[in-house]
């Protein structure tokens, strides 16, 4: 709080004494408190010109400070250069305006360690400002508007980006595969796009954006978008000018891009993959399924409508399984098994094109809307391909991974609820897998209520065409729902919405999951409780034989939910299943985590080589919490988390400062 704004008590007190004085000194107080009352106004974005107050927060919003009720960006158009040396990007945003308030004066847009230069529009030079940063919501940038009746109107930002933006990750040769070039790539979920782009950093403004990006001429640059053409040599030959056209309207967080020594195979008609050379085979096998896939999403859901379906395998210290970047799904090397058993994550990005693409959260406190709906579309993708019972078993690990969410969480924690309030909270603070399978299990519990999936899926087709290009909350879900619905008041009624959106732990429903395959999984894991160990050991090799990848982290992930078993049980275990071998990161990460729980020494080089290896947060975050939980290697996690922080991307910084207790 400023000082101006301490004490309203001294201002009646004044206002009191005034009243005693000879009458020009009163009129002389009265006009300095009408003065200083303009000056506290003005520095809290009162405007003269439209006689308004700027919120200081986007009131569809709560974690922008952009006013898109006011003056809305309708499009982008980037020109930047990548500076591998000084790690900025730099350049211009041309943004389209148009005036929701015919009035206003001003735009007010997202920023966050910018450096503003000038802002043009035409020929003319516009005043601006940038406001003092607000924690995680950045600066707002508010820019004078030249008088005019057009209500719609371009303004040229010229700035560049910091060598720390949030946004993006500059590696040096030595944290790349083939360790020669540099490289470069974004993630702007959840408000990161603020620091690589000033616009309205939120997911309630959708819009096109096209963009010509300068690199060195022996890199190559992908971006969430259509390429056009073939790149341009520069006139001194050591860089290349690529452009890109993105048509459907999308949220700023999708803007994506990638920059480095890459190469690619076809994998589909409509699809590539992308990724260093060192992997590029590897992954073109690991994702080979993936036309088949989209066809299977566009039975469930309509039309594919983004063009291009490419996927680029980053570099391991992308903190995301994936993210559903239009045109240019970004994944993780952790994916690549070696046996296709993790590209379910690729049905799951699929999904996110209708789910969260093409109808979006409105802001983050509805994320389910985004992930629950993706959650519930992937599993369907599944059960298509692989059969039912896959689909259920794959829901059953969900809801075990939310168990232990919630437990980690606290079952009373408010963001454990469906709906959030992120009014004093960083969207990335809050994310769990909750939104992800509580929004699953509202869905799956929907659809059972009237009648199954013959109603539902059409329901579902319905709702993604009436709210394609479109952000939304919770409540106009709710009442589509219930329109769609209305011969169904009988089942309807009985939804508890609010207990739904608004109530903290465990889902107040659990499905009637087709437990088949899970049934081996929990006779093996109840011979290895069971077994005693003064007696020979029962098992061998073949014990897994029969088992899917899927069943083999089924039967690891009970066992997590035992007391923990003996060091001899995991040696034992080691001898006759070779799990340290495996190189599917599912299993390896949970057999790790056993091996912590059991205090096994031979786990912990493991657990420090895989958080040290790759920087996913689904594995990081588990297994820094498992080493510091461990008092014997506490000191360990501490120093190895600081030797490979420089190598982590923000998102995953903040998480893992919380984890080991760093951070308040």
């Amino acid at each position: 709080m400023t000082a101006a704004a301490k004490s309203p008590r001294s201002s009646s007190s004044a206002f009191y004494h005034l009243l005693n004085y000879p009458k020009s000194a009163f009129i002389f107080g009265c006009l300095s408190i009408l003065i200083a009352g303009f000056a506290l106004l003005a520095h809290n974005g009162w405007s003269f010109n439209n006689m308004s107050v700027i919120n200081p927060k986007n009131p569809m919003d709560p974690s922008s400070l952009a006013r898109p009720d006011q003056v809305v960006v309708k499009d982008v158009f980037l020109q930047l250069e990548a500076d591998f040396k000084g790690q900025v990007l730099k350049g211009s945003a041309t943004l389209t305006l148009e005036k929701v308030d015919s009035k206003a004066t001003q735009v007010v847009l997202d920023s966050s360690d910018l450096s503003i230069g000038q802002v043009t529009s035409g020929d003319e030079e516009l005043k601006f400002t940038v406001g003092e940063k607000q924690g995680f919501l950045g600066s707002a940038v508010v820019i004078e508007l030249p008088k005019s009746t057009n209500p719609v109107l371009k303004v040229v930002v010229q700035y560049v980006t910091s060598p720390s933006a949030s946004a993006l990750q500059w590696l040096p040769p030595a944290q790349t595969a083939g360790k020669v070039h540099p490289y470069m790539f974004s993630q702007c979920q959840a408000i990161h796009c603020r620091s690589m782009v000033p616009l309205q950093d939120t997911p309630a403004i959708k819009m096109p954006y096209s963009a010509e990006i300068i690199a060195p001429a022996e890199l190559t640059v992908l971006m969430s978008a259509v390429p056009q053409g073939e790149p341009e040599l520069l006139a001194n030959g050591d860089k290349k000018k690529y452009k890109f056209v993105q048509k459907i309207p999308i949220q700023s967080y999708l803007i994506a891009i990638a920059i480095g020594k890459l190469e690619s195979r076809r994998i589909g008609p409509r699809s590539h993959v992308w990724s260093e050379k060192e992997f590029v085979e590897q992954a073109a096998f690991e994702f080979s399924q993936t036309e088949e896939m989209l066809q299977t999403a566009e039975d469930l859901n309509g039309p594919y409508v983004w063009g291009i379906y490419d996927i680029l395998v980053l570099p391991p210290s992308f903190p995301y399984g994936g993210m559903e970047n239009p045109c240019l799904t970004f994944a993780t090397p952790t994916l690549l098994a070696g046996d296709k058993s993790l590209a379910n994550v690729i049905a799951h990005e699929i999904a996110h094109s209708w789910t969260g693409n093409l109808v979006t959260n409105k802001n983050f406190e509805h994320f389910w809307l985004n992930e629950g709906f993706t959650v519930f579309a992937e599993r369907k993708i599944l059960g298509r391909m692989s059969g039912e019972p896959m689909r259920h078993f794959d829901a059953l690990g969900g809801w075990k991974e939310l168990q232990y969410t919630i437990d980690v969480m606290g079952q009373d924690n408010p963001l454990t609820n469906l709906v959030v309030d992120l009014s004093t909270v960083d969207p990335d603070d809050a994310f769990s897998k909750v939104p992800y399978e509580k929004g699953s299990t509202f869905l799956w519990y929907l659809e059972d209520l009237v009648g199954g999936a013959l109603k539902f899926e059409p329901f579902l087709k319905s709702y993604y065409e009436h709210f394609k290009f479109q952000a939304i909350d919770s409540n106009q879900f709710r009442t589509y729902f219930l329109d769609y619905f209305k011969d169904e008041n009988e089942k309807t009624n009985q939804i508890q919405w609010d207990a739904w959106f608004n109530t903290p732990g465990m889902p107040i429903y659990r499905p009637s999951f087709d437990e088949s395959l899970a049934k081996v999984c929990q006779e093996l894991k109840d011979k290895w409780i069971q077994w005693n160990e003064s007696t020979p050991s029962p098992f061998k090799a073949d014990d897994l034989k029969s088992f899917l990848a899927a069943q083999k982290e089924e039967f690891l992930a009970l066992l997590m939910l035992e007391d923990p078993l003996s060091v001899k049980k995991l040696e034992t275990m080691e001898a006759a299943y070779h799990l340290n071998d495996v190189n599917n990161c599912e299993i390896r990460y949970l057999w790790i985590r056993l091996g912590l729980k059991g205090k096994w020494t031979n786990a912990i080089p493991r657990a420090v080589q895989m958080v040290t290896e790759q920087g996913r947060m689904k594995y990081l975050r588990p297994l820094y919490r498992d080493l510091y939980a461990w008092e014997e290697t506490r000191t360990t996690a501490l120093k190895t988390f600081e030797a490979n922080k420089p190598n982590m991307m923000k998102v995953a910084i903040q998480g893992l400062e919380h984890d080991l207790k760093l951070a308040k």
